[in-house]
């Protein structure tokens, strides 16, 4: 444990922040899984899902959770899993 207060307020600052980041992730991978598995089954509302998926990975680098190259190519996988799924 810190002794110095400045470095027990920096613990608790990394506790609270680790935890957003947490819920801030888990959130975002199941959108992308929900949004993969309506590209592969070829459900109706695949679009939505890939919007919605879209939105949580741009969210997550405004939070800084996520490298904007990271998120950007992860928007890219997903628009390509969709045009692949709509062209069928």
């Amino acid at each position: 444990m810190p002794n110095k207060q400045a470095a027990i307020k920096a613990l608790r600052q990394t506790k609270k922040h680790a935890t957003r980041n947490q819920m801030v992730r888990t959130k975002l991978q199941a959108a992308v899984r929900l949004a993969r598995r309506a590209t592969t089954a070829g459900a109706k509302d695949t679009s939505e899902k890939v919007k919605a998926a879209i939105k949580l990975l741009d969210r997550a680098v405004q939070k800084g959770v996520l490298k904007a190259n990271t998120a950007a190519r992860g928007k890219s996988r997903l628009v390509a899993a969709l045009r692949k799924a709509t062209a069928k």
